[in-house]
């Protein structure tokens, strides 16, 4: 069925309600508009859904998101794992409770219960959750970090990580299997309660969790000396808020000084064009407020909370300085390490997970506390998968895992990135440091002068629709098709495409398997410890370029980053 027929069908099928053929009767005139809503279904991906919120075969909306439950429900159905039941949260998006409530009756109607959190959790918590009550998955209503205009649908599985291979895949196929929207199933929800098969958590979950983020202080006695340390923290509208707070203030600080215009959870996002931490705008209000509160840290975390953006001041100037996601990760992961060094509490056959994509001072660390470093595909569910890997094998121990994309975990009680468990113990180094005359700006500062002065960039290139579809798979295409040697005066060592699974030794043409799932993937060791990565986005219609040089002050860092970013663009 073509675009316009089915565009037609939404309108006179009685299955589709009023408000939704209102909706679409306000684009009758705009067939660029319909086309881009019915060209094809919402793809249920490898972590689930993502889309703008509207009417329409790609949108988010309570169909597509009741047709994606159906498809878990199916596939939860032939696993057995009705009774283990299914944790639900959602963040402060638009329509967030809606769709939370959407996917609980569908899978209430389908004989599995459901465990709904009485109000917004995040990402972390949520996957503290599924493991704590031994349910068989998870459903995290979210958008991330987008924009307002977009919901998402995540789903995790028993180890309370994100599906991976094979159930991603299996799931997906659940999911298509679905010839139409009225095979959907619902029922009402008070039914639901009176069955036992919907039912609410909140306060009880928060209080286990809060005591696993508490496992993980090194040294919670700095924290009683410098209980004045001043914190500013906002949640950008979303989930982060309560808990944030509430860690903080039973570990012991007083002086915590919250975004007041950015408290209160938002949809709309009022107060930033785009809710993400990695943006220096979202900073906006919060350095204001850091500025006149005379600040030493400055937090933010995304509106599912699984993503940090961190400042911190200067002690020589005055001014705050921007960590971005490899720069936090790093600064956490060292002075974790060095405490349990201190201590000799790190284990023997201890690990540092990281994506390809985050910085490769990783790998300085690893040799420094004699850690094995393994690297794994972007996206922390292939994170939590090892950290399962581990306790089932027990080759190794999780010490430490982090993504570029602002996201890391400490301890093993969330899978996936969680930043209320990285606001704690940035505020705990902060007084740590602190104890010691030095800002947490002064002790990255330190950790350069120690390791390299490593820098690294992501760069997004927004390509939307069917022709930006085609042509992020022309840009691949061309790659690999034709495989660069040198970037500038970069020579290309050795390609790892991890689509073919292979790594190509440019100088003697030997070749090794990558030893990693397929994916889409370009990645360019060159010459003088430089990188590129290239790869489309897995959730938004972007093509995205990861660049790491190793520069010998910030200086030549920073120049060597430029030239490469610009040898790119030609």
């Amino acid at each position: 069925m073509k675009y316009k027929e089915k565009y037609k069908e939404w309108l006179k099928n009685p299955f589709f309600d009023e408000e939704t053929k209102k909706d679409l009767r306000k684009i009758e005139n705009d067939e660029k508009e319909i086309e881009d809503r019915f060209y094809k279904e919402l793809e249920f991906g490898t972590a689930g859904l993502r889309g703008i919120i509207g009417s329409g075969t790609n949108r988010m909306n309570k169909y597509t998101v009741g047709k994606a439950t159906q498809g878990l429900a199916n596939f939860i159905r032939k696993e057995k794992g009705q009774e283990k039941g299914v944790v639900i949260s959602y963040d402060s998006r638009n329509f967030s409770k809606e769709f939370s409530d959407v996917a609980a009756l569908c899978l209430n109607a389908n004989g599995i219960k459901t465990y709904v959190f009485e109000s917004l959790r995040p990402v972390p918590e949520l996957s503290y959750a599924v493991r704590k009550l031994g349910a068989i998955a998870g459903i995290m209503i979210t958008a991330s970090h987008n924009p307002a205009k977009y919901n998402g649908y995540k789903v995790y599985w028993e180890d309370g990580a994100q599906i991976t291979s094979p159930k991603d895949k299996l799931i997906t196929e659940e999911v298509n299997n679905i010839s139409g929207y009225d095979k959907i199933q619902s029922m009402e929800k008070r039914q639901a309660e009176k069955l036992g098969l919907y039912n609410i958590i909140g306060k009880e979950i928060d209080d286990l969790y809060i005591e696993e983020l508490k496992k993980q202080l090194q040294n919670p006695d700095i924290i009683k000396e410098e209980k004045q340390l001043s914190i500013v923290y906002t949640p950008l509208h979303g989930t982060g808020n309560m808990l944030v707070q509430r860690v903080l203030k039973e570990i012991g600080f007083e002086n915590v000084n919250i975004v007041r215009e950015q408290e209160i959870p938002d949809g709309n996002f009022p107060t930033v064009l785009y809710p993400n931490p990695e943006d220096k705008a979202a900073f906006k209000l919060a350095l204001q407020l850091a500025k006149e509160k005379n600040a030493e840290i400055v937090l933010a975390t995304d509106p599912d909370a699984d993503r940090l953006g961190v400042y911190a001041k200067d002690s020589k100037n005055g001014e705050y300085k921007e960590f971005n996601g490899n720069m936090s990760a790093l600064l956490i992961a060292e002075y974790i390490l060095s405490q349990k060094h201190k201590k000799g509490t790190i284990s023997k056959n201890g690990a540092i997970i990281k994506s390809i994509v985050s910085s490769t001072m990783a790998k300085e660390l690893a040799k420094e506390y004699k850690l094995k470093l393994i690297e794994v595909l972007t996206g922390f569910k292939y994170i939590g998968e090892k950290i399962k890997e581990f306790e089932t094998s027990n080759e190794y121990t999780y010490e430490f895992g982090y993504e570029e994309s602002y996201g890391c975990l400490v301890g093993t009680h969330s899978r996936d990135k969680d930043a209320i468990v990285a606001v704690m113990l940035l505020c705990e180094a902060a007084a740590y440091y602190k104890k010691q005359g030095m800002t947490l700006w002064d002790q990255m500062v330190k950790i350069y002068e120690k390791y390299g002065f490593y820098k690294e960039k992501a760069i997004s290139v927004t390509l939307e629709g069917v022709n930006g579809l085609e042509k992020i798979n022309e840009i691949m295409n061309n790659l690999r098709q034709n495989p660069p040697r040198k970037f500038g005066n970069y020579d290309v060592e050795k390609i790892r495409d991890y689509k073919l699974e292979k790594i190509i030794n440019m100088t003697t043409g030997e070749e090794d398997n990558t030893n990693l799932p397929i994916s889409n993937v370009l990645y360019y060791e060159l010459s003088n410890d430089a990188w590129i990565c290239i790869r489309p986005s897995g959730t938004e219609p972007k093509i995205k370029y990861y660049i790491g040089v190793k520069g010998n002050s910030f200086k030549d860092a920073e120049e060597k980053l430029n030239y490469l970013i610009n040898s790119i663009k030609e």
